[in-house]
């Protein structure tokens, strides 16, 4: 069992127990004749998958080698409990897991993540998967050590729940997925309860990281070669309120403009409730924080957005479209839609085809309402007919798709710098990048380009990405 009482810092303390799960998965090892493998699987979002990359990094640290088949020694689920079905996805995967343990008895199954925070869920999976070896959840990731350590030695099921963001361990090994961009946790929680969402619920209340703790980091990456960051928390907008000397977001930007190697700076999610001039202003000013906005809208509707509790409204909404438009007047904008809320009803919708119109949104994520156990919407009445929010859902669709055509293709044969992210999946010869707007371009390159900025021209707008050619080619 864990020893409660080990002294020293708790950095020191997990790599204490990677030290001793390293001695366990080299025994394991010599035994089977053979090296172990792990295996993450993320579901959900950007922070899900900034975790999962701090697991990879403690499991190949302990001596496990990576595999993307979930036919390895340790699997490892992240997962998201935004929606319900997401939750059904990971016990249909637990099912399956189950006949593949059986054939590897030396195999951990962890579960970790927002699912795992709900007091149901962790009851369900001790009746009825307790083939599952270590359940934990978003604030204790750092202790995945630990947890498998206390498994081995005990040879149970070890159940670590915490109901708040208790410690921040950053300094721990990761495995990024892209070397050359990362992203940066700078605050954890959210205080907004929407009530459609039950990420309040899992995540704990909004808690910011200290500024001098994301700046190390930052400093770190950019000395280990990332070039790209992306800025990352559930209301970014709020940060700094629950810091005992208050920073605002903004001023965090401008610090993090300073770290010499960061060439683009990224952020998600922020909320309009919390949007400021004093943000658009140091982004008019910066050379590096990404000309991108990404500001959620939901519903153009001013009655169902007071039913989503979203804190604004429509008219509220489109004038921090005309001051993001006058203050970055090239810049891109994307948007969350959802279609169907409880209640919702023609002139609702058509408010939000409205809004879509009016903004010019260069993208939007388009979902239908889902109903989420355990969030105020749910109970709501009125829930709309699956028949209708479908046909609503294609409309905002076709009109989205109108609109991001148009203004998408303002690109085109215009010179601009593409970092590039892989080779092109579907064309030999081409590799694919990201322009400072977030769209993906496809160009004429080799690998040895991986992870550069390149100059390149914008030849032909494909919709949502763009084909183009470097300029040193003509």
């Amino acid at each position: 069992m864990i020893n409660k009482e080990l002294e020293g810092s708790q950095l020191d303390r997990q790599l204490m127990y990677i030290n001793m799960c390293r001695e366990k998965v080299n025994q394991l090892s010599n035994e089977l004749k053979r090296p172990l493998k792990c295996c993450v699987q993320t579901f959900g979002c950007q922070m899900n998958a900034r975790d999962s990359e701090k697991l990879l990094g403690i499991l190949q640290e302990i001596g496990y080698e990576p595999s993307e088949s979930e036919e390895a020694d340790i699997v490892v689920y992240n997962t998201c409990t935004v929606r319900e079905n997401a939750n059904l996805r990971v016990y249909g995967r637990l099912g399956q897991l189950r006949g593949l343990k059986r054939k590897n008895p030396h195999m951990i199954i962890a579960l970790c993540g927002c699912m795992m925070q709900e007091k149901e869920v962790v009851e369900k999976i001790q009746k009825s998967y307790s083939f599952v070896d270590v359940v934990f959840g978003t604030y204790n990731i750092f202790k995945l050590a630990e947890l498998l350590y206390n498994r081995w030695e005990s040879g149970k099921m070890v159940i670590d729940i915490w109901d708040s963001q208790k410690q921040v361990v950053e300094e721990l090994p990761t495995v990024r997925k892209f070397p050359f961009k990362s992203g940066v946790n700078i605050m954890y929680g959210c205080n907004n309860f929407c009530t459609y969402c039950i990420v309040p619920y899992v995540r704990g209340r909004e808690k910011s990281r200290e500024p001098r703790d994301i700046i190390r980091e930052i400093e770190r990456l950019a000395g280990d070669g990332v070039k790209e960051i992306m800025l990352l928390g559930q209301n970014v907008n709020s940060y700094g309120k629950t810091l005992d000397n208050p920073v605002s977001f903004a001023q965090l930007l401008k610090e993090i403009e300073k770290i010499d190697g960061i060439k683009r700076i990224r952020y998600m999610t922020p909320h309009p409730k919390d949007f400021c001039e004093e943000l658009l202003d140091v982004m008019s000013q910066s050379s590096k924080i990404c000309n991108h906005i990404h500001f959620p809208l939901q519903s153009g509707s001013t009655r169902l957005l007071k039913a989503m509790n979203r804190q604004y409204t429509k008219e509220q909404y489109l004038n921090w479209v005309d001051k993001i438009r006058e203050k970055l007047p090239d810049v891109s904008l994307t948007t969350d839609i959802i279609v169907g809320f409880p209640g919702e009803t023609e002139e609702d919708f058509e408010d939000t085809l409205d809004v879509v119109r009016k903004a010019q949104f260069d993208s939007a994520y388009t979902f239908i309402y889902s109903k989420r156990t355990g969030t105020p919407a749910a109970s709501m009445e009125n829930q709309i007919p699956e028949d209708v929010v479908k046909e609503r859902f294609n409309r905002l669709l076709e009109t989205v798709g109108e609109v991001s055509h148009s203004i998408s293709a303002r690109y085109e044969n215009t010179d601009t710098q593409v970092l590039v992210e892989s080779l092109d999946d579907h064309e030999p010869g081409l590799v694919t990048g990201r322009m400072t707007n977030n769209m993906l371009v496809h160009f004429p390159g080799t690998a040895d380009m991986i992870g550069k900025l390149v100059d390149v021209r914008l030849t032909e707008c494909k919709g949502f990405y763009y084909m183009g050619k470097r300029k040193t080619d003509g």
